[in-house]
């Protein structure tokens, strides 16, 4: 997105979705893993709008929808393309949003007007028939407003960034952006992934996007830390994704890992690697909150405290900076995360640059450092609306929807791309001839180390699947719950058979929170060129009837 609009964050607000007159929903069980955003989408239906949705299963969100497109994952950017070539062969797209507001236009049009992406060829390469991709273009094209949510199903493909800026691309030729009822709408996995995301938690920027390998970014946060000369380089780290394979390829490189509130043993694609990686360390520290898979292989566990044992803040999916308060005292020896990093850089000779004794105190210096938080402070957020960011001085009333005038570009204007689609890193072919997608259920979380603790939520779902087709099931003579053995490049796994319509032909589901049938044992590690995100979504897969011996 920031490729896009010069902002990588979700447009509009939540409660904006409410006013839309149309809703585009592809990547996103939004219904399932997002309920109070469904609730959203369902007042925006009751005032009218009309609800499109893609995606591969037939889910929750599904039965909900005006239009439901089943789709071969993979197909993204295919079907975007197409849908803006219908838009505009219809003359549907905004002309004085496009002449006015965003560059690269031409060269889009060049690619999505091809004859690889009219609607009958979109059909062959995802599946939805072409009249339902003609009525998709039409609702997009002609409402009056707009919004399109997407998930992880859109972002974690080999082609993610394609995928989201083939989203923005959309948005922008329809002039659904900077108003109501509108926007790109990410839903981030969990509820303080924006928020990590704004504190610097990845590898290439510190808080507020401020780019690590610009010299006058890095001064800055020196200066602001009291670290002497030298000693940081203005040089990006590594993905966490691509740790593995430094860990593997280049050893020594990576010596010790320090793990917070992740559990890669489950959750990283190719958990065999994984686990050839994390053993070829010389170190492991996993702070968490209970011994997951990962902690279990840890040299030092350190006790954390859960959410209802701490302040803070927490940044929502939709730019919202919020306060949460402890509400009960932490059991045994858990101590608060971010006391536990101040002790250890004490002990490393940096207890001034740790110096704090509340959070408020970390939030204070959070926003003397993070423009887009400049004006906020713990008053202003202590009431239930709190603020949406960019908040830029203390009479800023917070930013609920963003590029209403102009972009976040330098010359104020929207990049359009011009993408072309490409299939997953890994296809379907004679000895896998399935696809295998990946993602979450209603009952339970991630790995599941919260989830599957609760006697209530694991009694009601005990363990995992594999969704299958029944013209598939019929041809592998498969039946509803026997065991089978699913199999990839990477491994096997035998989880037992949910034969069910609700997964279209030739694609397979597993949820990816059970260790006994590790979904991750199977998937590809292929990541997007950009991102590093791993294709969690598609990879090719055999599935055979386990057979007594």
């Amino acid at each position: 997105l920031a490729a896009s609009f010069g902002s990588g964050a979700m447009t509009n607000s939540i409660g904006d979705i409410a006013e839309s007159k149309c809703l585009f929903i592809i990547g996103s069980n939004t219904f399932e893993q997002h309920p109070l955003i469904g609730r959203r989408v369902m007042q925006a239906k009751m005032n009218g709008a009309k609800l499109i949705y893609a995606d591969p299963r037939y889910t929750a969100t599904a039965k909900q929808a005006d239009l439901y497109m089943a789709f071969t994952s993979g197909a993204d950017v295919a079907i975007l393309n197409g849908l803006m070539q219908e838009i505009i062969k219809n003359g549907w797209e905004d002309k004085e949003f496009i002449k006015n507001r965003v560059k690269g236009y031409e060269e889009l049009k060049a690619v999505v007007m091809k004859e690889d992406y009219s609607l009958e060829n979109v059909s062959k390469i995802s599946g939805i028939p072409v009249e339902q991709l003609k009525t998709a273009a039409e609702w997009i094209g002609t409402a009056e407003s707009c919004a399109i949510l997407y998930s992880m199903g859109i972002t974690q493909h080999t082609t993610g960034v394609d995928n989201v800026k083939s989203v923005a691309n959309l948005q922008m030729l329809t002039g659904n952006l900077g108003k109501a009822g509108a926007g790109v709408n990410a839903l981030r996995g969990q509820n303080n992934v924006q928020g990590a995301c704004d504190m610097g938690a990845l590898p290439v920027v510190f808080t507020g996007y401020q780019k690590v390998i610009d010299e006058a970014a890095h001064k800055k946060f020196a200066d602001a830390w009291g670290f002497p000369d030298g000693i940081c380089e203005p040089k990006n780290g590594y993905e966490v994704t691509v740790m593995m394979d430094v860990l593997t390829d280049k050893p020594g490189e990576l010596k010790a890992m320090y793990i917070m509130g992740e559990n890669p043993m489950l959750s990283d694609p190719d958990l065999n690697h994984v686990k050839h990686a994390i053993e070829a360390l010389e170190f492991l520290v996993v702070q968490d909150i209970f011994l997951t898979e990962t902690a279990a292989m840890a040299d030092v566990v350190l006790p954390a405290t859960c959410y209802a044992e701490k302040d803070g803040t927490q940044t929502s999916t939709e730019r919202r900076v919020q306060m949460w308060r402890k509400a009960q005292e932490a059991p045994g020896e858990a101590r608060l995360d971010w006391k536990i990093i101040a002790e250890i850089a004490a002990k490393m000779g940096y207890a001034e640059q740790f110096a704090w004794e509340t959070a408020e105190d970390i939030f204070n210096e959070i926003a003397a450092v993070t423009p887009s938080y400049h004006g906020m402070n713990y008053e202003r957020l202590n009431r239930p609306e709190a603020l949406h960011w960019p908040c830029p001085s203390v009479d800023h009333p917070g930013t609920p929807i963003l590029h209403t005038a102009k972009f976040a570009h330098p010359d104020g204007l929207g990049v359009m791309h011009a993408i072309e689609w490409k299939p997953a890193a890994e296809v379907p072919d004679a000895e896998y001839p399935f696809v295998l997608t990946t993602g979450r259920i209603l009952w339970h979380w991630h790995t599941g180390s919260m989830t599957r603790r609760s006697a209530t939520l694991d009694n009601e779902v005990p363990t995992g699947w594999i969704e299958i087709n029944p013209e598939d099931a019929k041809e592998l003579g498969i039946k509803d719950k026997e065991m089978v053995k699913a199999t990839t490049r990477r491994g096997t796994v035998n989880v037992p058979a949910k034969v069910t319509d609700e997964i279209m032909q030739g694609v397979m589901f597993m949820p990816f929170h059970f260790a006994e049938c590790a979904a991750n044992v199977l998937t590809n590690n292929a990541l997007d060129p950009i991102a590093k995100i791993p294709e969690f979504k598609a990879c090719a897969v055999k599935v055979e009837k386990i057979t007594e011996a």
